[in-house]
């Protein structure tokens, strides 16, 4: 999230009571699990390193059925880090979605779109419809949109807005 915010990144770390040395470390350690030879899979790497979700539940999307796993974010309580995973533990999907009972924020405008304010989802609804695209890494999402008559697109990390870029023209949009 620093590449998009990193005066929000250096203001959160602060508030969480990590040094930069801490940071880096933790960063270096996680790197390192992940791409150890011998690494375990995705979903035993949040277990081992978040502890046991609060929640788990059954979740259908489509005609696939899995199971969403939902950990506390101590930086955003309301927000929670949620893993999809297959029957077979392979994750499909992690990203930050708004906890259960937490108010979403008022999105009416572009104006409206802070960064970390709202996930994926919640600018989904808001402003459908969106057209999905491509993002710059596998932990990215971007969506294309068209809000008060103006195109914009928004970048999420980790499923989290950090920006959005608004011009004139609307988008194509389904």
């Amino acid at each position: 999230m620093a590449d998009f915010q990193p005066g929000l990144a250096e203001e959160a770390r602060r508030r969480l009571g990590a040094s930069l040395a801490e940071q880096r470390e933790a960063n270096k350690l996680w790197q390192a699990m992940v791409r150890s030879p011998r690494s375990r899979g995705a979903l035993a790497r949040y277990r081992s390193v978040l502890g046991p979700p609060e929640a788990a539940e059954p979740r259908t999307i489509g005609d696939l059925t899995c199971e969403a796993l939902l950990w506390p974010v101590p930086l955003w309580p309301d927000l929670r880090f949620e893993v999809l995973a297959a029957p077979d533990g392979a994750v499909w999907n992690e990203w930050l979605v708004r906890a259960p009972g937490a108010r979403s924020p008022v999105l009416e405008s572009a104006r409206d779109l802070l960064p970390w304010s709202a996930t994926v989802d919640e600018v989904a609804r808001a402003f459908a419809p969106v057209r999905p695209m491509e993002g710059s890494a596998p932990t990215r999402w971007r969506l294309a949109f068209t809000a008060s008559g103006r195109s914009c697109v928004a970048e999420f990390t980790y499923g989290l807005l950090q920006e959005v870029s608004v011009t004139e023209d609307p988008p194509d949009t389904p």
